[in-house]
């Protein structure tokens, strides 16, 4: 059943080919609650239209899942969640802005940052669509149909509720996808080369959620002996996507568009990326100061430390600006004990501690 009604998708996909504002996105799903399935009302609302952040391909696959919207707004929500914590301790971290385009104007360089953003967001709606599946909230999929491992031993059964990751995949790339390729640009224009990398970072995050799912089992048997296992497939933690996808950032290669329509690399010396590869087109700022042109925030305000020589040190954050100096109050639980039976009773501890932001 889910093949042909994709393949519909894809099909009304085709006929959308007039460029759309990269001021919206569909990222702002993940800002505004979106209602649970059970509360349309059908032929009510035209609940699809209201949605902000849509391109028109997105708004037909809306109108055809609608059930699927709030399941990737889920997923936009963990992969924004995960791009803070990845980037925490970095100039750029990947701070959401108060309107439909979530990141703000930062987003229209193709950088590295950009590459991994894209990414990661397309890895969410992935992850939270097959987890959905799994847990029959979809009525266009199930439990996952993957074939049986054929290095899982013959006694152990397959079976259980797998998250369905395949279903996951397609359904994210008709999404995800759907607000780049029905934009048609000019063969060899810049327009070309972002949306061309839009699309490989697209398939690098998908790719990251799919590669680390793994097979997870259950024993059965009297007082635990373990006589028999039940095995399925399982998604990884979603922290492990993102851990895989900031290394593939740190090794992100740099592009450019040939004449033919085509990434190619700058350097040569370098191999050329394979799908599972993050690629951008553009050098980043160096999001040192406030710059409304870039979308920058700057870096005056944010904490630092002043011991680590790394990209959180304070010499690095501040960019040479220095730092001030402030006292802050910290409460924490300590001196826990555990109780028999069964819980564990903490005191609070304040401790004052030096901190430090930039100027």
């Amino acid at each position: 059943m889910t093949g042909p009604r994709l393949a519909l998708a894809a099909a009304l996909l085709c006929s959308c080919t007039s460029p759309v504002a990269d001021a919206n996105s569909w990222w702002s799903l993940a800002m505004n609650p979106i209602q649970r399935p059970e509360m349309y009302i059908i032929g009510a609302q035209p609940v699809c239209s209201q949605l902000p952040g849509l391109s028109p391909g997105q708004r037909k696959l809306c109108q055809l899942y609608q059930e699927h919207m709030v399941f990737i707004g889920e997923g936009a929500r963990s992969a924004i969640k995960e791009c803070q914590y990845q980037f925490r301790q970095r100039r750029w971290n990947c701070s959401t802005v108060d309107n439909t385009s979530v990141f703000g104007r930062v987003m229209k360089i193709g950088s590295r940052e950009t590459a991994f953003t894209y990414a990661v967001s397309a890895a969410g709606v992935v992850n939270a669509i097959s987890r959905a599946c799994r847990e029959g909230e979809l009525s266009s999929c199930g439990c996952s149909r993957t074939a049986r491992p054929k290095d899982l031993p013959r006694d152990w059964l397959w079976g259980g509720c797998g998250d369905n990751v395949e279903y996951g995949y397609r359904f994210a790339k008709e999404f995800v996808d759907a607000k780049e390729r029905e934009k048609n640009y000019v063969r060899g224009s810049e327009e070309q080369a972002r949306m061309l990398m839009n699309l490989q970072n697209n398939e690098a995050g998908r790719r990251a959620v799919y590669k680390l799912a793994d097979v997870a089992c259950k024993c059965h048997g009297v007082s635990g002996s373990c006589s028999l296992k039940t095995c399925w497939l399982q998604l990884a933690d979603f922290r492990k996507v993102g851990d895989l996808l900031k290394e593939k950032y740190d090794s992100a290669a740099a592009m450019r568009i040939s004449r033919k329509g085509k990434l190619e690399l700058v350097n040569n010396r370098f191999n050329m990326p394979t799908q599972e590869d993050l690629v951008y087109v553009d050098p980043s700022p160096d999001y040192c100061l406030h710059n409304e042109t870039t979308g920058s925030l700057g870096t005056q305000g944010r904490l630092c430390n002043k011991t680590s020589e790394g990209m959180d040190g304070c010499e690095l954050m501040c960019c040479g600006r220095g730092y001030d100096q402030f006292k802050s109050v910290q409460v924490e639980r300590c001196h826990c004990k555990f109780h028999w039976c069964c819980y564990v009773k903490c005191k609070k501890c304040t401790e004052i501690v030096d901190q430090y932001v930039c100027k």
